[in-house]
């Protein structure tokens, strides 16, 4: 009877569709595993094709193509540990979400998902077919239970597994980050291991997918609850444990406990990791932004030079005759610090053409929002033309506050291809530049120090479109902004809700009435990192065309 088993967890980072790429990523882990003498090498959820796939995965040539790596990487990898690998299954008609077992050259078990989630960032009902609950399979005469992710946030696959005779959980994992999602999932999984009295493992994949980042914080737990294991979160890693039998049953032996930041150093770092894999991922090395000396393209310059490197950083000034000065001097700074180019494009001159331009046919009519748009949308044209001539992909700076109530210019400052803060409300924007002036990590490729000057956070913020405009012209201030949209949006509530927790209800309203009418321009704007459970995208699906208003209480 084996008394220790030996597992080793490799935490790492794949792309959607890079078939061959995952396959080496796979390999090389179990390479890893084998030299460290484990007898199992274990990775996350549909690590394969990557993950998410959305409906990619729906596509036959392509589910064909990933079984056929999986059937190569057995073979590849049949002289040594098994290896557990996430992929897709085919039955008949139907379509799963597996977890394979490879060992001595052919696929020795499959564990096909029951559970398939259905909300926030999940579709897995209209893309999966949902399987019967199975029992375990047999590595060097272990039992092993692999409730797949969602399967193991509910009761009964767990236990089942438990009760047909699994000694421990090895739960392989595609959870993406939202805010403070850890301790969600350490107590769900607290549960199942006091549930079934069975160590758990938690692995997790790692990196950044469009909207999505997988955060890795891989963890294990012994019976009872007792943290036996954690990894680092945002961190490719790979870990070899050791399990032993004793009297009262398998243990984890105590391993490495990395240290899990807090929210602010969380939530930045998914903004690095996802801007960096966005850009790898699709193929580009080189970003631009419109640097306007306002805090947010100031955090968004200083997230992009720490994910790429100053050298990969442009930054460029479009000033009109409204930018202040101390606008001026607070977006040179701001680049100067953080050691990336920065050019000077003004724009008058092509503003001027193009007034001259509509002046027949706006003959007779007052100056107002069209002409501060303009502005705008001539800035966003020539931020694209840099991006198509350099090859370097536009970032766009817009906060969670103003993509919400829409004040933003469609095909203006919204041009881009990617938006770090676009689920970062403004009050959080703030303290992010603080947090980041005060620290420093080894992750980040930029400087440390005060890269974003005081006075770019102390400063009234302003679209600077006409003479001495304030953001609060046009929208309440932003912590009562910021206050209502986390009732609206994030936590679903009613302008009832708004007004019992002390707002205006007229106040509320016109912030209701904006958040609908905005709609068509987060359906044409750029993906960007999910900080949230309720990020404009897949967490928030309204349609475009929408009448309804809360009337609740008027």
């Amino acid at each position: 009877m084996t008394d220790r088993f030996r597992l080793t967890l490799a935490q790492l980072n794949p792309t959607v569709g890079d078939l061959d790429a995952n396959f080496a990523l796979a390999q090389d882990a179990w390479q890893q595993g084998r030299d460290a003498g484990a007898q199992m090498v274990a990775l996350p959820e549909m690590f394969i094709t990557g993950y998410n796939t959305q409906d990619l995965v729906m596509k036959p040539a392509f589910n064909r193509a990933a079984i056929a790596k999986l059937e190569e990487l057995a073979e590849a990898c049949k002289d040594g540990p098994a290896l557990g690998i996430g992929g897709p299954a085919v039955e008949g008609e139907g379509l799963y979400n597996a977890y394979y077992i490879l060992k001595g050259g052919r696929i020795t078990a499959r564990v096909l998902k029951h559970h398939l989630p259905n909300e926030t960032v999940f579709d897995e009902v209209r893309i999966y077919d949902a399987a019967p609950v199975g029992g375990p399979y047999v590595v060097d005469d272990v039992r092993v239970g692999s409730p797949i992710c969602e399967d193991s946030w509910h009761e009964d696959v767990p236990e089942t597994l438990a009760e047909t005779g699994a000694e421990f959980l090895l739960v392989p994992n595609g959870s993406p980050y939202y805010r403070d999602k850890m301790e969600v999932r350490q107590n769900l999984m607290v549960a199942r291991v006091i549930e079934t009295g069975l160590p758990l493992i938690y692995l997790n994949l790692v990196g950044g997918q469009d909207d999505q980042v997988f955060d890795g914080g891989t963890f294990a737990l012994n019976p009872g609850g007792e943290l036996a294991l954690q990894m680092p979160v945002m961190r490719e890693a790979v870990t070899t444990i050791d399990l032993t039998r004793g009297d009262e049953g398998w243990r984890i032996e105590p391993a490495e406990l990395a240290r899990i930041p807090d929210s602010f150093e969380q939530d930045y770092h998914a903004m690095v990791l996802a801007l960096r894999d966005y850009l790898r991922k699709t193929g580009f090395k080189k970003v631009l932004l419109g640097l306007s000396g306002g805090i947010d393209s100031a955090i968004v310059a200083a997230v992009a030079v720490d994910a790429l490197g100053a050298n990969n950083v442009r930054c460029v000034m479009l000033p009109s005759e409204y930018t202040s000065q101390a606008s001026l001097d607070d977006a040179k700074a701001i680049a100067e610090n953080l050691g990336c180019r920065y050019d000077f494009v003004p724009i008058a001159e092509g503003r001027a053409a193009i007034t001259n331009t509509l002046a027949p046919l706006f003959d007779g009519t007052e100056e107002g929002l069209t002409e501060e748009n303009i502005q705008s949308r001539l800035r966003g044209l020539l931020l694209m033309a840099l991006s198509n001539k350099f090859g370097e992909m536009l970032l766009t700076t817009g906060n969670k506050s103003e993509v919400a109530v829409g004040y933003a210019t469609i095909y203006g400052d919204m041009n881009g291809g990617y938006n770090p803060i676009k689920d970062m409300y403004k009050t959080r924007v703030f303290d992010t530049c603080r947090w980041r002036n005060a620290n420093h990590r080894d992750w980040m490729m930029g400087p440390g120090g005060e890269v974003i000057p005081a006075n770019v956070i102390q400063k009234p913020p302003s679209a600077e479109l006409r003479e001495d405009q304030k953001d609060s012209d046009s929208l309440p201030d932003y912590p009562v902004l910021d206050a209502i949209l986390e009732i609206l949006v994030d936590q679903d509530g009613s302008i009832e809700d708004c007004v019992s927790a002390g707002f205006e209800r007229d106040v509320a309203k016109k912030v209701e009435h904006l958040l609908y009418i905005s709609e068509y321009k987060r359906f044409q704007s750029a993906p960007g990192t999910r900080l949230s459970k309720k990020a404009f995208w897949l967490d928030r699906r309204y349609p475009i065309v929408n009448r309804w208003r809360d009337g609740s209480g008027s």
